[in-house]
């Protein structure tokens, strides 16, 4: 490896590597800021025009292009021809280049960017180099990544040289690089030119899942390679390989997770979220979300914005815990106690894992099949900026559902105190992200901590999923709490007692006033809802005239 040129924009590590390879007796050549930052350091550097034998002009917009460089770069060398050639017009081959571009995405992701600015931010020389390079990757280093320049002084200390593989890799990154940049200029200017809206998504790294939502399709994970997501690049630091399914519910968990800031634990079946607790201590927010459908709760994906701690693991793997089958014999709602050892789950997402809660979990025999995935909760929201889904012949593109609500507003005459209206956000988060038509049913206990009681999802009629769905599983709940305490009080009276501390959500407003009046029935007094309605009215004098409050949080929720 005798010559390189360096030219970069991104000039981290460029003092210490061309060090390194002047030391390494390769020669140098720069251009620009590189240049002049390489020199100042006292590394001995040439400028490019000492090989393009012609000055940088019209503000350093043509530099590079010149068969001085691309000849030195492209000639093969084991072909005569090009050897010769090149020696007839004093050609010297180019063995390493340091090129990475022109910041174009962070040119336009600037507010009030002009379009001059933008148009000066994109590069050609550098393009031309990489691929110019990356094209003759059988003789000549390409190297566009600060990240890789630990890796070729490696080979260079160990081999004197670059291997093929290490140059073939180094290529593979140049195309997908290339690729990348130009679509984002073009993505770029059809909308500010010709307000087109045009869309590139790269996928990288395809990994085959052992199958789809059913076993008959066949499915794969592919990354994002213009944006950092954090389940797509999560860590399973145990356990078997995520599936297809795990991959759907450990997002509806993660989404669901995002909305809460005191230690929350989140139980999500089925792409939904059947139990979510918050409260001060993980392991009790994890009870209150198992508890708030132990039955969907069996076989599901568990998320925790807390470090995932022994204390929280003991109430998962119990020597022994009671489950439940549920009847219905004579009106009644009947359970059988059915003793099993453990709470089966298939996936625990966690920002991190305690030390001997990962070791019990990685040493435990029947803990073997438990995917414990490791995913920085904080990062989240940034990577769900956009979300898109396939239709026939075309895609739909949206920005993701991140904001829980717009403005508050209490419309009725029954007014939310503080503590209500915390536990109306609460609810609301859960009903955010579950499936529509879509009513949460949630309460605050007297210890400050939060539950979601009864969840009715996916139902074409909202009262329905109300009363059929939300209401019901909140008296199941209520109705096995009730049977371990000792009340002088009928159940009935001890679900009415605790249905008016509740708040219900609904993700989308109430055509009529029919959803209020229904949970008037049951004795719910707090209500939010979107609002938006035609008819907002009739629900606004439906909750006056039963004694009941409700906030517009004016942002819809659908799910679908």
């Amino acid at each position: 490896m005798k010559r390189a040129i360096l030219s970069v924009s991104d000039k981290e590590g460029i003092v210490d590597l061309a060090k390194f390879l002047y030391e390494n007796s390769v020669e140098l050549f720069s251009t620009g800021g590189t240049f002049n930052k390489i020199k100042d350091a006292g590394i001995a550097v040439k400028e490019v025009n000492e090989i393009t034998k012609f000055p940088e002009i019209m503000d350093g917009r043509v530099k590079t292009l010149n068969p001085f460089v691309h000849g030195g770069i492209l000639a093969l060398r084991d072909n005569e021809e090009h050897v010769k050639t090149a020696k007839e017009h004093n050609i010297e081959f180019i063995d390493l280049l340091v090129v990475n571009l022109y910041p174009f995405e962070s040119t336009i992701a600037k507010k009030d960017v002009s379009l001059e600015d933008v148009i000066e931010n994109i590069d050609i020389g550098g393009p031309t180099m990489l691929r110019s390079s990356a094209k003759n990757y059988k003789f000549v280093t390409i190297v566009t990544d600060p990240g890789d320049y630990s890796k070729l002084k490696d080979e260079i200390s160990s081999k004197g040289g670059t291997s093929l593989e290490f140059r073939e890799d180094l290529a593979l990154k140049v195309f997908r690089r290339t690729s990348e940049y130009d679509s984002t200029i073009s993505d770029y200017l059809e909308k500010r030119l010709r307000e087109r809206e045009n869309k590139t998504i790269f996928l990288r790294d395809g990994e085959v899942l052992r199958y789809g939502e059913n076993s008959h399709q066949k499915a794969s994970l592919f990354k994002n390679r213009c944006q950092d997501g954090v389940l797509a690049t999560a860590e399973l630091i145990h356990g078997k390989e995520m599936s297809y399914n795990n991959y759907l519910d450990a997002q509806g968990a993660i989404d669901t997770l995002i909305s809460f800031k005191k230690p929350t634990a989140v139980v999500v079946k089925h792409n939904n979220p059947c139990g979510v607790g918050s409260s001060n201590s993980l392991r009790k927010a994890l009870e209150l979300a198992w508890y708030g459908d132990p039955i969907s709760a069996m076989g599901s994906v568990l998320a925790f914005n807390r470090e995932f701690d022994m204390e929280t693991l003991k109430f998962i793997k119990g020597k022994e815990t009671n489950h439940y089958s549920f009847q219905v014999v004579d009106g009644e709602l009947v359970k059988e106690v059915i003793k099993v050892g453990g709470k089966f789950v298939e996936v625990i997402i966690a920002p991190s894992f305690s030390d001997e809660a990962l070791a019990y979990l990685t040493k435990k025999k029947n803990s073997k099949n438990i995917r414990l995935l490791q995913v920085d909760i904080d990062k989240t929201i940034a990577s769900k900026s956009k979300q898109v889904r396939q239709i026939d012949g075309g895609y739909l593109y949206q920005d993701s559902d991140i904001w829980l609500y717009k403005d508050l507003e209490c419309v009725t005459e029954k007014k939310f105190d503080d503590d209500m209206i915390d536990l109306a956000k609460f609810s609301m988060s859960c009903c955010k992200e579950t499936k529509s038509n879509a009513i949460t049913i949630a309460r605050k206990l007297d210890d400050g901590s939060f539950q979601l009681l009864g969840m009715g999802a996916g139902q074409p009629n909202r009262v329905d999923s109300m009363r059929k769905l939300a209401v019901t599983k909140a008296e199941e709940n209520l109705k096995l709490e009730y049977k371990d305490l000792d009340l002088d009080i009928s159940f009935e009276q001890y679900f009415k007692n605790e249905m008016e501390k509740c708040v219900m959500a609904s993700d989308a407003f109430f055509p009529f006033d029919d959803t209020v009046r229904t949970a008037a029935t049951f004795n719910i007094k707090y209500i939010i809802q979107p609002g938006g309605s035609m008819k907002d009215q009739d629900s606004i004098d439906a909750c006056n005239e039963l004694g009941m409050g409700m906030i517009f949080s004016k942002n819809r929720h659908f799910k679908h």
